[in-house]
C-alpha cells in the first residue's frame, strides 16, 4: 500500500500509519495528523482503541518502526506507529524449552 508521506499542501497535514497486530487480524490505518502531534494523540485520532478496547495505553509499549517511544513522542510525516501486545511466552523460557526438547529427540535417537 503507498501512502503519501508529504505534508498536504492544502492542509498542512502530514500522513502516518497506526498499526495493532493480533495472532489472527492486522489493524493498519493510515491517517493524516496535525505536524507536530504526539503518538498517543495520534493512536486515539486514529480510532484503533474503539476497533480493539483490549488495548490499555497505560501498560501498552509502542514504537516507530520497531523503536520502542514514549507516548508524548512527536511523530513525523511518513511514522508507522506501532502498539505491542504484552508476550504470552518468555522467549528464554521459550528457547530453554525448545533445547531441552531437541536435546532429548538427539538422545533418543542414539539410543535407537
Amino acid at each position: 500500500m503507498d501512502v503519501d508521506h508529504r505534508p498536504s499542501r492544502t492542509s498542512g497535514l502530514i500522513s502516518v500509519q497506526v498499526v495493532y497486530a493480533l495472532a489472527d487480524e492486522q489493524t493498519l490505518i493510515a491517517l493524516e495528523v496535525a505536524p507536530g502531534s504526539d503518538v498517543e494523540a495520534v493512536i486515539r485520532q486514529s480510532g484503533v482503541l474503539d476497533r480493539h478496547p483490549d488495548i490499555d495505553l497505560t501498560t501498552a509499549s509502542v514504537g516507530i518502526f520497531a523503536l520502542l517511544v514514549e507516548l508524548d513522542q512527536p511523530v513525523s510525516a511518513g511514522d508507522r506507529i506501532e502498539i505491542y501486545r504484552p508476550l504470552q511466552v518468555d522467549p528464554k523460557a521459550q528457547r530453554r524449552a525448545r533445547a531441552q526438547r531437541q536435546r532429548a529427540a538427539a538422545f533418543n535417537e542414539g539410543a535407537a
